[in-house]
């Protein structure tokens, strides 16, 4: 398989345009499109049948086994490396923390920890909550622009205090793009008893993923961005002893009958981006599942030397921190605030038709470049000649 913009025709995106921006809301392939329509067709030939029989049932079976929706976890799972019964669909990565954040008992001077490079949607439920309960938000600075795993967990541990019920960490962060080291924050919260929610939102599909080795009492991630399906389609695994705490924002009539029932009906809704995920791995699996993320990483990695010796900025990340995305920092002259962060953003697209993230931290401007198998070189070399 040969990767780059000859690729660009399995996507509906627009030809013209540089489309460097496939984290942000993801981009689904055609192929998935077409499996998403055929569902859609299926439900509207029978659609109490359908939702009622087929999708999920009251019994929590059906004349042909189990669910539709839990077929469909059941190979989400095998994919993410979790147990089927650990796993349940939600629409995005901020509907299930909002689903944890509304289940944790906080109560007064209880404290919840996250970092400074925790995405803002997820930042306001977790504030919200808190300040519902009376329980305190403690943000931990991480290194950066320089950046050090072993010293990210050291942060994170020194922070816990006794008051500490929950660390929300990134696997990916969606700013800055960098790896964070998961199983070790786990483990280094767990010896203190202390439960982790890992927002993997970047993760399937971007690099390899085992949910259960990395052990978080709750991993919540999508998979409309990396992962090929359409949009809004993510999945939650909460570990078996928080199974009971946890129940949706949204309370339906699976409630009481257990976790897993209990998440796959929350109302009539569209099932359709969850049914075809499987549809999403398949897609990728056709291209070569290894061979895609290797190209994407070794895009991404080639994307922040050349970016940065263009714009004769720093690169301070090693390239174990990078995934298929990278953020770069600009030169001065594009500002230091986010309302140049924005106006560079929108002069990019208007004026040069590329599409990239575009954020302002740590006194500069930066843009993070995702590299999906339709960009190549050439998409990097035009958004450096464009700034």
């Amino acid at each position: 398989m040969t990767f780059g913009r000859s690729l660009l025709s399995l996507w509906p995106l627009d030809p013209d345009a540089t489309y460097l921006n496939h984290g942000t809301v993801g981009v689904t392939p055609r192929a998935v499109f077409e499996a998403q329509q055929r569902w859609r067709d299926r439900i509207e030939r029978h659609p109490a049948r359908f939702m009622l029989r087929e999708l999920w049932s009251f019994t929590g079976s059906t004349a042909d086994g189990p669910p539709l929706i839990r077929q469909a976890a059941a190979e989400v799972a095998a994919f993410v490396g979790a147990r089927a019964d650990d796993l349940v669909f939600v629409d995005n990565t901020s509907t299930g923390v909002n689903a944890v954040m509304r289940s944790m008992p906080l109560a007064s001077g209880d404290e919840v920890i996250i970092t400074d490079h925790a995405y803002g949607g997820i930042v306001t439920a977790v504030k919200y909550c808190a300040e519902r309960a009376g329980a305190t938000v403690r943000t931990v600075e991480m290194p950066y622009p320089a950046f050090s795993a072993s010293e990210c967990v050291d942060r994170i541990a020194t922070a816990l205090s006794d008051r500490t019920r929950l660390v929300i960490v990134d696997h990916i962060a969606a700013e800055s793009a960098l790896v964070f080291p998961v199983e070790q924050i786990v483990q280094a919260c767990h010896e203190r008893r202390v439960l982790v929610l890992v927002d993997g939102a970047h993760v399937p599909g971007q690099l390899p993923l085992d949910v259960s080795a990395i052990g978080a009492d709750f991993y919540i991630a999508n998979l409309h961005k990396w992962a090929m399906a359409p949009r809004s389609s993510a999945f939650m695994v909460v570990a078996p002893e928080q199974q009971a705490m946890v129940h949706p924002a949204v309370i339906s009539w699976g409630y009481g009958t257990g976790f897993v029932r209990e998440f796959d009906w929350v109302g009539t809704r569209d099932p359709s981006p969850w049914l075809c995920a499987p549809d999403g791995i398949r897609f990728m699996q056709e291209l070569g599942l290894d061979a895609l993320r290797t190209y994407n990483h070794d895009l991404a990695w080639r994307a922040a030397q050349t970016l940065t010796s263009r714009w004769n900025t720093p690169l301070e990340i090693e390239e174990s921190a990078v995934g298929s995305m990278v953020s770069v920092m600009t030169p001065a002259r594009c500002g230091t605030a986010k309302p140049d962060a924005g106006a560079l953003r929108d002069t990019l697209l208007h004026q040069h038709n590329i599409e990239v993230q575009v954020h302002a931290r740590a006194g500069r401007v930066w843009v993070r470049v995702s590299a999906q198998v339709y960009n190549d070189d050439g998409d990097i070399d035009r958004l450096a000649s464009a700034i």
